[in-house]
């Protein structure tokens, strides 16, 4: 079966069923998002290089998995897988294939729980804004879209709290999604929450300026009616008490900002992350480098070992390119295995190391050989003072930055010892052929 064809003659029913069943409900919901769905798709879909098949599976779920809104928006998947079920019959698509589709349309039903890498791509594709940069565009697109829904207005609020309980409980299911974007999601959250944070602040606020608008007018209610029953003694008892009132008051609050403003900001959390991240998968690119150069020269090895030793006793003149490759071959592997070759630190710490800030219990090069108590104890110190938790997230940050650095070091002379020593190999074979030619 042509899959290609079929994959496009189904991308033009489903933006027919859009024009055709146009509803000015969904904003959110339309044909704009499923051309998103179906890009998402591609480019997950490509990552894992899927067959021609699964290819057309996943894409055409991702064409149909939102057409149930057409009609009702209760139990969309189901109608969406239907309707799918109806057309690719129609196309006289295998009823295995079908039911594939059916089965990763409805696999994005809330909470999703997909089963395999189909689903799992057309899940991860569905909510793929979730962690891209046009979150909030979309997301005020989808509350617009539920108040159309249900005829009222959704307090912004409440609509927050909801989007970010589904971020604490959705997580991505392919690893490839993973990667990609739960870095700019996790940004997406702290955003939300920010934005939570602000919003219940002005409600306290304003709540605690009508609160002391009430009671200053109760006060002064209260002042007028007792004016003439205090004595001037009275008075002054009552202001001294006020004003010890207020000092206590104030003494309190001291300690209170203090610890508020000792609580590690959530912008340089999410830097430190994120720079982690980075790190860790520019140390990841590095040993898939220097096994690309190890796989490689241990080909030529065995080849140079194998067939060209045994034919330089007939052909002497190929000695010394022979050579030459063999001590490029193994130059490049020896450069490249150092690059990959792990360094391990004793493993242990003091408590003069604790006090004086000099270890970094975050990697685990200096614990391995420790006590979990003794462990427990330095972290404990640790997380409860705030510049030794954030320098020795620093010091985490410099030692990954300086591991990396030797490592890229390292392969840059790999692949530039392989790549002019095999044009100085050619060459020599070039020149050996040549001399005993003429």
């Amino acid at each position: 079966m042509n899959y290609l064809e079929v994959l496009d003659q189904v991308r033009t029913h489903v933006a027919g069923l859009f024009h055709a069943q146009k509803d000015d409900r969904l904003i959110y919901h339309d044909l704009v998002h499923t051309e998103d769905v179906v890009k998402a798709v591609v480019k997950i879909a490509n990552h894992y290089q899927l067959s021609d098949q699964d290819f057309f599976i996943v894409n055409t779920a991702a064409w149909f998995h939102d057409t149930g809104y057409l009609t009702d928006f209760a139990e969309h998947e189901a109608r969406g897988a239907a309707s799918a079920k109806e057309y690719l019959s129609s196309k006289s698509v295998d009823p295995g294939v079908i039911e594939q589709v059916a089965n990763c349309i409805l696999s994005t039903k809330m909470p999703q729980h997909p089963v395999g890498l189909l689903e799992q791509i057309v899940c991860d594709a569905d909510l793929f804004h979730l962690g891209g940069d046009s979150f909030r565009e979309r997301n005020k697109l989808m509350r617009k879209e539920a108040q159309a829904c249900v005829g009222r207005d959704i307090d912004k609020a409440d609509w927050r709290l909801k989007t970010i309980w589904l971020f604490e409980n959705h997580h991505y299911h392919t690893a490839y999604a993973r990667e990609l974007l739960t870095a700019k999601k996790e940004m997406n959250l702290e955003w939300l929450k920010d934005k939570a944070t602000e919003e219940q602040g002005k409600v306290e606020k304003h709540r605690r300026e009508e609160d002391h608008k009430k009671e200053e007018t109760n006060s002064k209610n209260e002042e007028a009616d007792s004016t003439k029953e205090m004595s001037k003694k009275d008075k002054e008892i009552e202001k001294h008490l006020q004003d010890i009132i207020a000092l206590k008051t104030a003494e309190d609050d001291k300690p209170a900002k203090k610890k508020k403003s000792d609580r590690p900001e959530k912008g340089i959390e999410t830097m430190f992350r994120i720079t982690s991240g980075n790190h860790q998968r520019l140390s990841d690119m590095a040993d898939n480098k220097a096994h690309i150069m190890i796989s490689t020269n241990s080909i030529i090895l065995s080849v140079i070992l194998s067939i060209l030793l045994r034919k330089l006793e007939d052909n002497p003149h190929l000695i010394i390119p022979t050579l030459i490759l063999l001590i490029i071959c193994v130059v490049t592997m020896v450069f490249s295995i150092l690059a990959t070759r792990p360094t391990v630190p004793p493993g242990t710490f003091t408590q003069e190391d604790i006090k004086e800030r000099r270890t970094n219990l975050l990697f685990f090069g200096n614990f391995y050989n420790m006590s979990l108590v003794d462990y427990n104890a330095g972290m404990q110190e640790m997380m409860e003072d705030r510049e030794f938790l954030y320098g020795s997230l620093v010091r985490d940050l410099y030692s990954q930055g300086v591991v990396l650095g030797r490592k890229y070091r390292l392969l840059r002379v790999a692949y530039n010892v392989f790549m002019f020593g095999i044009i100085a190999s050619v060459l020599a074979f070039i020149i050996a052929s040549t001399v005993v030619a003429l």
